[in-house]
Formats: C-alpha cells, structure tokens, sequence
C-alpha cells in the first residue's frame, strides 16, 4: 500500500513537472489576415512588407513600413504592384 502510494506522488510530480517544461515561446499565432488596406492601415499605418523590400514609386519612397514575411505572405494579396508591401501608404 504505502508503495503504491509513493509511486502515485512520484508520477504525479513527473506529469506535472514535463506541463511547466513547456517554454511561453513554443506557441505560435498565425498571422493576422487583413479584410483590405483599410483595415490593415488602422493596425500597421504604413502597411506590411517583406525584409529587404522597397517601394516601388515615382514619388516618395515609403520606408517606415512594418517588416514581417509572415504577416506578408497571408496579406501579399493586397499588394497591388508587387513591390513586397501590402497597403504601403505614406
């Protein structure tokens, strides 16, 4: 009997020290998927882009974007002239 009662507590403590060995950085989110420009601008002002990616305009470049290749490639959609940024906006 006390055996068995040791080797409950023993199993116990093991299971519920292998749920606190879960590190907060192993879950992940998925990226946010924007309805349109608009909705992204609310969040990201200057809309998404690659890492590495420049506007591709005639005018002033927009720079300040907010640079995530996830966050991206799930809004590349409403990147109109393909330059690697969603919703660019000055």
């Amino acid at each position: 009997m006390f055996v068995r009662k040791i080797a409950a507590a023993v199993s116990l403590s093991v299971v519920s020290v292998g749920l606190m060995a879960v590190p907060a950085q192993a879950v992940q989110v998925a990226p946010r998927k924007f309805a349109n420009c608009t909705e992204m601008n609310k969040v990201y002002a200057h809309g998404v882009g690659r890492p590495g990616a420049v506007d591709r305009t005639s005018g002033q470049r927009v720079a300040n974007f907010k640079r995530d290749r996830a966050l991206y490639d799930v809004n590349s959609g409403s990147d109109r002239d393909k330059d690697g940024i969603a919703c660019e906006k000055l």
